[in-house]
């Protein structure tokens, strides 16, 4: 979870390089919905600093533009993303909100903002 401010720096990051790296993984994560909506919650001020922090700390994870298996690599590329990702969930299991979720159906209905 970290200091809240190394969580906004994360969330910084993160903000900044979600969405490119979210097109780049959508024909290889097969729950494209679930990381959109754990975007949103891990964004979202009402979230459980404990819970963004989890959240942030995968997603930062899922957006380094080097990590443990380069994500250019077909079909294994975003592997390790995924076992990242599906730690995360399981951990903060409960915490991601509908809302989190008609929001991230909202954003993959719609283009994908960048």
């Amino acid at each position: 979870p970290g200091e809240e401010s190394e969580q906004e720096a994360k969330a910084r990051k993160v903000q900044r390089r979600f969405w490119p790296t979210l097109k780049r993984a959508m024909r290889q994560i097969p729950f494209s919905r679930d990381v959109v909506a754990a975007y949103y919650c891990a964004m979202d001020p009402a979230t459980p600093l404990r819970t963004r922090g989890i959240l942030l700390g995968a997603l930062a994870y899922f957006v380094m533009p080097f990590d443990f298996i380069p994500d250019v690599l077909a079909m294994v590329g975003f592997s390790d993303d995924i076992a990242v990702l599906t730690a995360a969930f399981a951990a903060i299991s409960g915490q991601i909100k509908e809302r989190h979720y008609v929001k991230a159906d909202e954003a993959l209905q719609d283009k994908l903002p960048d």
